[in-house]
């Protein structure tokens, strides 16, 4: 290796040497030298964009593949070791939570690298340790309780969710320019993990996150191609279904199926990203403000829209449609509120079996079975409904944009919510946690997101309350003082100060009291991690 140097090498983290070998940074650099001029391009169409919309453009989909919309064609079939995904269960790569996703009995564990991780040098580093431990076998953990957590003879199918092309690795150079964040969490899951699940019969399967435009998929899949045949593996054996979590991807959701049609797993709806990111793309219209986060549910219409349009696409091109997530989890205190969790979880995924998809996230081993049950009735015997054809329903531009009819009202308790759930959440992030219980709810960056992207709406907006109040600066900093105060109450002064809570109000300013609007709360507060 020439060129590659840590940026910060006096951060350390659990076997660093091993997981940062000198090979393994030899294929970093050569992956980030290849492919980061054009991620560097994609970003700068994705603000070019955002620009167009912010004067007064809108979205619809592309006159220019109207063809490949309209003609037939269809992706890879699924791989034989993993045709059913009836449930898929997701975390952050932490090794106690890994051992126990994969024992969860849900089909799939989505080890995540994005939202329900927040990325200092030791989550990202040691998440790569465990991933390899788990592939080989020899994974395990000893509590400070004394209890030990091994693998069981059954195990989740291993899926990877790497960072968004947005975002970066910045203790790690190359000539002087970060690696991307994408990039850094492909490349050493590809580089250590990818022979080893080949020589096991088994297939790479990953999640790619905020995809915007059909040539970001392009791009991954060149990623794919280049990375099979520089580690000798089989074309296709990488295998990626898309988180549909943007407003414009949901217009090119053919396309991008197409554009990586030979290493596609399929598309996921991503509904608590796709929330916020139709909050983000028209910020500066009216239209599109929207109620409490708690009523935007997915049967409102432009949220049905997409799904059932995600569904249609998915099986005509003979790949899986995979649900949301089912953020509720249990209550360790309270009986009756897991009841309803797990009655609303079944609720929920009763509504996606039915309308076709072949498999759901959760995010709680305890509603395992609230959420497959729906599917198991659905399946029977069968490991997906791909070949289930959606009825013919022509969703056009007009349903995946009226945001404008969805039901429910601006409320006190709804504001007070988000403030407190977002100043909560970016205290657990810079912690060092990605995913974090709050109120009966697993929150993670995306949900997070909504929260802070409502409060800015809001306020842009001059929503008024239900009382009658509008929502401005000055009454949010009210509702702030006030939960500050009362999550100090309840935590006790040292979990207080271990939480950061300056840091954190001054990044929960930032990204939602401020003029602008930030693109993403976790760019913000990445400079205050280690």
């Amino acid at each position: 290796m020439s060129t590659t140097a840590l940026a910060v090498d006096h951060l350390d983290a659990p076997r660093r040497e091993e997981v940062l070998s000198t090979a393994a940074l030899d294929f970093l650099e050569e992956i980030h030298r290849r492919f980061e001029p054009r991620r560097r391009e994609l970003l700068e169409a994705r603000r070019r964009l955002a620009a167009t919309l912010a004067d007064g453009a809108t979205l619809d989909f592309l006159p220019e593949t109207r063809e490949l919309r309209e003609r037939e064609w269809r992706t890879a079939p699924p791989r034989e070791d993993y045709l059913d995904r009836r449930v898929e269960i997701t975390g952050p790569t932490d090794r106690k939570l890994v051992i126990n996703a994969l024992n969860s009995g849900a089909r799939g564990f989505m080890a995540d690298f994005e939202d329900a991780s927040s990325p200092t040098w030791h989550n990202q580093v040691s998440g790569q340790a465990n991933l390899i431990d788990a592939i080989e076998g020899t994974i395990s953990y000893t509590g400070h309780d004394g209890r030990a957590y091994r693998l069981g003879e059954q195990t989740a199918t291993l899926i990877v969710r790497p960072r968004g092309w947005h975002l970066q690795e910045r203790h790690l150079r190359v000539g002087g320019e970060p690696l991307a964040g994408a990039l850094f969490d492909f490349g050493l899951f590809a580089f250590h993990c990818a022979s080893r699940l080949h020589d096991r019969g088994r297939g790479v399967y990953l999640y790619l996150p905020k995809l915007e435009h059909h040539l970001e998929a392009r791009l991954w899949n060149d990623v794919f191609t280049w990375s099979e045949d520089r580690l000798g593996l089989p074309h296709g054996l990488m295998r990626a279904t898309v988180l549909i979590e943007t407003l414009p991807a949901a217009f090119q959701m053919d396309e991008i199926l197409y554009e990586l049609r030979d290493h596609c797993y399929g598309l996921n709806a991503g509904r608590w990203d796709y929330i916020f990111s139709t909050i983000k793309t028209f910020r500066e219209l009216p239209e599109f403000l929207l109620p409490d986060r708690g009523d935007v549910t997915m049967r409102v219409p432009f949220m049905a829209a997409y799904t059932e349009r995600l569904v249609q696409t998915c099986h005509r091109r003979g790949t899986f449609a995979m649900g949301g997530m089912a953020a509720l989890i249990p209550s360790r205190e309270d009986p009756q509120a897991t009841a309803r969790a797990i009655a609303a979880v079944r609720a929920d995924k009763e509504r996606e079996a039915q309308m076709g998809f072949d498999g759901t996230w959760i995010a709680h081993p305890d509603v395992l079975e609230g959420a497959l049950a729906p599917f198991d009735a659905a399946l029977g015997s069968e490991p997906n409904q791909i070949e289930r054809k959606a009825p013919a329903k022509d969703i056009d531009a007009r349903a995946l944009l009226d945001v404008a009819a969805t039901p429910g009202a601006i409320t006190e308790a709804g504001l007070r919510a988000n403030v407190s759930v977002a100043f909560r959440y970016i205290s657990f992030w810079l912690s060092g946690r990605g995913a974090a219980a709050i109120d009966n709810l697993m929150e993670d960056a995306a949900t997070a997101e909504i929260c802070r992207s409502q409060i800015w709406q809001w306020i842009r907006h001059q929503a008024r309350l239900e009382d009658g109040r509008t929502v401005t600066a000055e009454l949010v900093r009210q509702m702030l003082d006030q939960e500050m105060e009362r999550i100090r109450a309840d935590v006790g002064e040292q979990v207080w100060a271990a939480g950061r809570p300056d840091e954190t109000r001054r990044v929960f300013e930032r990204v939602a009291l401020q003029e602008d609007l930030p693109e993403f709360m976790t760019q913000v507060a990445y400079e205050l991690l280690d």
